[in-house]
């Protein structure tokens, strides 16, 4: 009985590749692909539905139902039967449509006299592309057997579809698959906006023969793409630093349960002997697993469904043979689009992408830290992005907004460009005032200072007018290696940083690590809160090793010039002091070896939680200048995880309390005598800066291309007058100066 099944179900597909095959338009295919399901299946309805943009499903062919509501019937997505199956992503089986929830009569489909409905998605690894119906005059439930097999028969239609079967169904304007514009909204990770071409890190597998010719070569094919994927998987687990028993084990040896998973082979086998070809099984599996995935709620079984999916693809590339090398061209104008990417992935693609988009990712990541250093718009948390969007497609994005338009209207198009062209108009102008000082009306002058990281951020100290480097991130030359980097090489890097700089100085920020920016090479901490965990200064003081070597090159890089060492994440004056106290005694030991000393020797801290603010008055004293890191300041004071878009954006910097905080810092360092800068986001957003700049603090470190719209604002207005207006509001119990700063601002 069951091989019966399966024969009809092979002959059934083999009759839609007949039809994928032959010439003619793409609605004579549709027309002839729901004659013949509704023929097979002994079904009086077969309909198919496809999307006509992101949100509307449309009635483009069927067998039963009246011809005249063809291209004529829509639905919202999630609206009625038909609908909720696009929505969700599952079946729909019922023997009385019109008493399930939400049903929607459509009386112009003439559907009333069939009550049994079994409508299965037509989707393509996560990507709603329609919908399939069959329905029928007696009341009935369609067997697990008939589900099962409408199923395979709407993954063949799904790869049809993406293979533009039915393109030439399109002549009342319904677009074809991954052509109607598309609006994302994500997370802004790195300010800016760019306009160019799709460029997939990860190019998406075409799988271009849905339908098997030969079961048992399929299933050979499948058997053996399956042992070489075990063979991968368990290489990686056995080449991996398991260390033990904890999470990472635990990981691992879960993703390899999967790969050698029982049951995920067995339906794939099972769709094989329907007649899907191996490739086309592999996705079957995965875009129920990707629609599983979607709805989960529960963390942990979507970071397994997660794990199924990657699975997929590396199976998916093993049997077609498409390497992450497709021999695609990178377009001129290249965004990155990636549902994830590592740092020195990142830096492959260097200075030649005009952006990056990702599906995932955190403004704290690696990706991050590098595109800031590159100078180049981010937007994260860009759901589907990477299945959405084709090499080639036009692409803008929005970082100020964390908005993306793939294949935008003519008319969102040309107010983009209008935007950019404003942008560029605005730093034309900011580039006149390069030599020109940040001084106010009222004489105060501010000093900006640039944020860096990398040696491609130098040539931008002299273009933006910076007058050096408030923030030298020296942690990206460990991130982008897969192994520790040598102190000679160390030497010679800080060395070209000192070189390039030409006699403005450079604070060098030792190495910042752990949290959000985990090293390769260094063993992962099973840490519930890593952003208040093991990491920063915290690490150099455990792993001295490290630190020691790092102040070595340090030292060796700046021969008879000043050197500014910086420390990260101090909480409390014990650290800073056994800090200090390792500094001095390389700075002995490289004299008593003989080694070229630096001229001068400026040490200081990054204030990064509200504890050092309240440090004794001897920590100030100790210090030769303090840098406000104003990122983490700002999360530790208000207890919002800044890598939680539901929160981060909650709480405001022109917020009382927080001004308060920074006013108190301003007076201890004044009473000390020590110079203060405040270095973040913030530090860059020309209002922000005003205000810092208005409490007292006369040193701000920021991206490149912020110098130039705060340097604007700050010479525009009196520092003085603005500090008067926050005195008062501070004074009179405002909870937020935002309003009063504006409106000041407005008035001037």
């Amino acid at each position: 009985m069951q091989d019966r099944k399966d024969s009809d179900s092979r002959k059934l597909l083999q009759r839609l590749k007949g039809i994928l095959a032959a010439p003619g338009g793409g609605q004579d295919r549709l027309d002839e692909i729901t004659h013949h399901i509704a023929d097979s299946m002994g079904t009086d309805v077969c309909s198919i539905y496809l999307f006509r943009d992101a949100n509307t499903l449309e009635l483009c062919a069927t067998e039963g139902l009246r011809p005249e509501s063809v291209h004529r019937t829509r639905l919202r997505l999630g609206e009625g039967l038909v609908g909720r199956v696009a929505r969700t992503g599952r079946h729909v089986n019922t023997a009385d449509a019109p008493s399930e929830p939400g049903f929607r009569f459509m009386p112009e489909t003439g559907e009333e006299v069939f009550p049994s409905f079994l409508g299965v998605p037509i989707q393509r690894v996560g990507e709603r592309l329609g919908v399939l119906v069959v329905q029928c005059r007696e009341a009935r439930l369609f067997s697990e057997d008939e589900i099962y097999g409408l199923e395979v028969v709407a993954m063949v239609l799904a790869e049809m579809t993406e293979l533009g079967a039915f393109q030439g169904s399109q002549a009342d304007g319904l677009p074809p698959a991954h052509r109607f514009p598309l609006m994302i909204r994500g997370g802004t990770a790195q300010e800016g906006a760019a306009e160019g071409r799709v460029w997939l890190h990860e190019a998406r597998v075409v799988v271009t023969n849905p339908v098997g010719d030969d079961p048992d070569r399929e299933l050979a094919r499948l058997h053996e793409g399956v042992e070489m994927l075990r063979s991968t998987v368990d290489t990686m687990v056995a080449a991996a630093d398991m260390g033990g028993d904890g999470e990472h084990a635990a990981v691992l040896e879960t993703y390899r349960m999967f790969a050698h998973s029982r049951s995920w082979l067995k339906r794939m086998e099972e769709d094989i002997r329907l007649g899907l070809s191996a490739e086309a099984a592999v996705e079957k599996e995965q875009s129920a697993a990707r629609a599983r995935l979607e709805m989960a709620s529960d963390p942990y079984l979507r970071d397994r469904l997660h794990d199924l999916d990657d699975l997929s693809n590396r199976l998916l590339r093993i049997l077609t043979g498409q390497g992450a090398d497709t021999g695609a061209e990178m377009p001129d104008n290249p965004i990155l689009v990636a549902r994830n990417i590592g740092p020195a992935e990142l830096l492959e693609y260097g200075r030649r992408l005009k952006g990056v988009v990702l599906e995932e990712g955190s403004v704290g990541s690696h990706a991050a830290i590098v595109a800031r250093a590159l100078a180049i718009p981010l937007v994260i948390h860009a759901a589907r992005i990477t299945s959405e969007a084709l090499n080639g497609d036009t692409i803008l994005i929005d970082g100020d907004q964390g908005i993306v338009h793939l294949r935008p209207e003519e008319s969102v198009y040309k107010a983009f460009l209008d935007k950019i062209a404003m942008q560029a108009e605005a730093q034309n102008r900011y580039a006149s005032l390069r030599s020109l000082p940040a001084t106010g009306t009222c004489g105060t002058t501010v000093q900006l200072y640039m944020n860096a990281g990398l040696m491609a951020d130098l040539p931008s100290l002299a273009g933006s007018g910076a007058e050096g480097v408030g923030l030298f991130r020296t942690e990206l030359q460990f991130l982008i290696r897969t192994h520790v980097p040598r102190r000679a090489e160390l030497a010679e890097l800080y060395r070209r940083v000192m070189d390039n700089a030409q006699g403005k100085p450079v604070m060098f920020r030792t190495l910042d690590i752990g949290s959000d920016k985990v090293l390769p090479y260094m063993k992962p901490q099973d840490e519930p809160n890593p952003a208040m965990g093991w990491r920063a200064i915290r690490v150099g003081l455990d792993k001295r090793g490290i630190l020691r070597m790092q102040l070595q090159a340090l030292i060796r890089a700046s021969v008879g010039r000043p050197l500014h060492v910086m420390f990260p994440f101090i909480s409390d004056i014990s650290e800073y002091e056994a800090a200090y106290r390792i500094l001095m005694q390389e700075l002995s030991r490289e004299q008593r070896a003989g080694h070229p000393m630096p001229s001068d020797i400026r040490v200081g801290a990054m204030l990064e939680t509200p504890s050092l603010a309240f440090a004794p008055k001897k920590f100030f004293e100790m210090c030769d200048f303090i840098s406000i890191g104003g990122n983490d300041l700002k999360q530790f004071f208000f207890a919002a995880d800044r890598e939680n878009e539901r929160v981060r954006r909650r709480y405001d910097t022109l917020n009382s309390s927080f001004l308060l905080l920074l006013r108190q810092i301003v007076a201890r360092c004044e009473e000390a005598r020590v110079p203060l800068s405040f270095c973040g986001e913030d530090a860059g957003r020309p209002v922000e800066a005003l205000t810092f700049a208005a409490l007292g603090i006369q040193r701000l470190s920021m991206r490149p291309a912020s110098i130039g719209p705060v340097k604007h604002l700050i010479r525009r207005v009196s520092i003085t007058g603005l500090r008067q207006v926050i005195d008062e509001g501070l004074d009179s119990g405002l909870p937020n100066l935002r309003q009063p700063v504006t409106e000041w601002l407005a008035s001037q």
